[in-house]
């Protein structure tokens, strides 16, 4: 028995050293987050709120704190109401000064009622930031390019539309006084928020001879009577009342100048262009913006954020106005991955699809800065039910009703209710809150804020990208040697729109050999005698640049494409060929 103890205990018994042999390493906790999100962002934001303009500046300064090799923040100026204009340049700064890389302009909140604009550039430059460390794509970006980032142009009106009485739609621009209906005096007969509830919504009055009724469906809608049946309700327009006792009502409130018409390409004058100030670049937050794009040449690209319509637009502004052949093929290659990131969305040109617009910012970079730039309209009732429905007048009230009646539970809407008006006596108010509709609901705003910034990296991401190569050095008789060059564009975007060659806006790419660094210490001959330019590998149409034949002068090196050059040059080497390009950025061989 003794014996069957032992062996039982024995065939128990640990082997000797298995207390100290390794146990398997557990694998890491890799935190589990949804696709496409930052895993462990320095700086947390939430996406499904609007900030306003303390808020908007609290969290550009932590994203600059917490990225300084990556993000710096700079103030333009101030706007009218002493706000600061605030910018942020995304870039890796460790690779090359800004200022040499092919550059984006983004911006939004131009119109200040237009708010989901801002949060979607927040968002954009925060999911740079916060993905640049687990995402190469974006490391690879943030290398080659530099991002202009200005969220908020309108800040002043942005705060009065969040917290003064305003419409969806109001106030459109900024706040610094202007007389709207020319008798001399500046805002002088604002909305009025009989309720005070903050929102300017629709008044009624029940009259048998009112030609409105409400919507026999959805009741808190209203809509016209059939010509050949009475209506019920006398509409009077938006909440407020005669201020100035000239027999109108709201006809001169906070601002109004539009800030999106007042850039100098194709500017006309109030008379001819509602919402344009007194001349171009009037408006102070634009001049400063206008100044910095200026001093700026590497902007290559730019998109505009607005609302709402989801709209994906380009130029030109006017019916008369052309863009070249060219250029539109950018635009259409650009716009066409565009509405695939943002479905639903339509791709226009704004003169022609839309309605004309003077002086518009879309029109001057392209114009006048030759930089291919676009305007998104954010947001569209085709998406409250993911089924391409909304559009019309009619049609897109009752979608939202439906939509504020099943997803929002009412919360979109002021219902109907009495209150006493100084003129008219007793009369109802009701209609949307200004919180939505224009605008996404906040469970909307995350996804299409990122769609938004997809959308902006793949056109930073199509700017120009130099490459040389390959190089051939062929040693030729009477001490001469003969290098061949291809410089390629692997870019949708050319170093030079034909805008851009048109008015001779930005300077040439240079291409330029020299001897490298040790070569020109030892003092070595080296002179150039011939440079010649090719759009072809065979140089059979070459074109000599007889003047400074080192540093060759090229228009444009097309995008998806290349130029080729060879010079003629008289010292043994070794070389060194570098292009600089204002909008393609610099690229050096080896």
């Amino acid at each position: 028995m003794r014996w069957l103890i032992l062996i039982a205990c024995l065939s128990i018994a640990p082997a000797h050293g298995a207390e100290s042999r390794e146990q398997p390493r557990q694998p890491e906790r890799v935190p589990y987050v949804a696709a496409g999100a930052p895993r462990e962002p320095k700086v947390s934001a939430q996406w499904n709120r609007y900030y306003d303009y303390g808020e908007a500046t609290a969290l550009l300064k932590r994203l600059a704190a917490a990225h300084p090799d990556h993000a710096r923040l700079v103030s333009l100026g101030r706007s009218h109401g002493g706000r600061e204009l605030w910018l942020l340049t995304v870039t890796e700064f460790a690779r090359g000064d800004a200022r040499e890389k092919p550059a984006f302009w983004l911006d939004g909140g131009i119109h200040a009622n237009e708010v989901q604009s801002v949060e979607a550039v927040l968002y954009t430059a925060w999911y740079l930031l916060e993905m640049r460390a687990q995402n190469e794509r974006i490391e690879q970006l943030l290398r080659r390019r530099a991002f202009y980032i200005m969220p908020m142009m309108s800040p002043d009106g942005r705060e009065a539309h969040m917290y003064q009485p305003a419409t969806m739609n109001t106030p459109r621009g900024g706040t610094r006084p202007f007389d709207d209906d020319n008798d001399g005096l500046v805002d002088e007969d604002p909305v009025d928020d009989l309720d005070g509830d903050g929102h300017i919504t629709q008044m009624r009055v029940r009259d048998p001879n009112g030609r409105y009724k409400p919507h026999e469906k959805f009741p808190r809608v209203m809509v016209r009577a059939e010509a050949d049946e009475p209506g019920t309700y006398r509409l009077l327009g938006q909440e407020g009342y005669d201020n100035d006792g000239d027999g109108r009502v709201n006809e001169d409130g906070l601002g109004y100048y539009d800030p999106n018409r007042d850039w100098p390409w194709q500017w006309q004058p109030r008379y001819v262009q509602t919402g344009a100030a007194r001349y171009p670049l009037d408006v102070r937050e634009n001049r400063a913006v206008a100044r910095f794009i200026i001093e700026h040449p590497n902007i290559a690209g730019a998109q505009s954020l607005h609302n709402t319509g989801g709209m994906i637009i380009r130029g030109p502004g006017l019916k008369s106005d052309h863009y070249p052949a060219a250029d539109r093929r950018v635009f259409d290659a650009l716009a066409q991955r565009g509405t695939e990131i943002l479905p639903n969305y339509r791709y226009l040109a704004l003169g022609d699809e839309l309605y004309s617009g003077h002086g518009v910012e879309i029109d001057w970079f392209f114009r006048m800065r030759g930089v291919f730039a676009f305007t998104n309209e954010l947001f569209t009732p085709r998406h409250f039910f993911r089924d391409g429905g909304g559009d019309g007048f009619v049609a897109n009230k009752e979608t939202r009703e439906r939509f504020d009646r099943y997803l929002l539970l009412g919360e979109g809407t002021v219902e109907w209710h009495e209150v006493e008006h100084p003129q008219y006596g007793t009369i109802e108010v009701g209609g949307m809150k200004k919180n939505w509709g224009r605008q996404p609901p906040s469970f909307m705003l995350e996804e299409e804020s990122h769609r938004t910034a997809a959308f902006l990296i793949y056109h930073a991401q199509q700017l120009p990208l130099l490459e040389i190569g390959p190089v051939r050095i062929d040693e030729l008789d009477g001490g001469l040697t003969q290098v061949t060059a291809t410089i390629s564009n692997r870019r949708l975007t050319p170093t030079h729109a034909a805008a851009d060659l048109e008015h001779n806006i930005t300077r040439p790419d240079l291409i330029s050999i020299a001897l490298r660094d040790e070569a020109a210490r030892d003092g070595r001959e080296f002179s150039v005698v011939a440079g010649l330019i090719s759009d072809e590998p065979y140089f059979i149409d070459a074109r000599e640049q007889a003047r400074e034949p080192h540093s060759l002068r090229v228009e444009n090196i097309p995008g998806m494409g290349a130029v080729h050059v060879r010079w003629l040059v008289r010292g043994d080497g070794p070389y060194t060929i570098r292009v600089d390009s204002e909008k393609g950025g610099r690229a050096r061989w080896p």
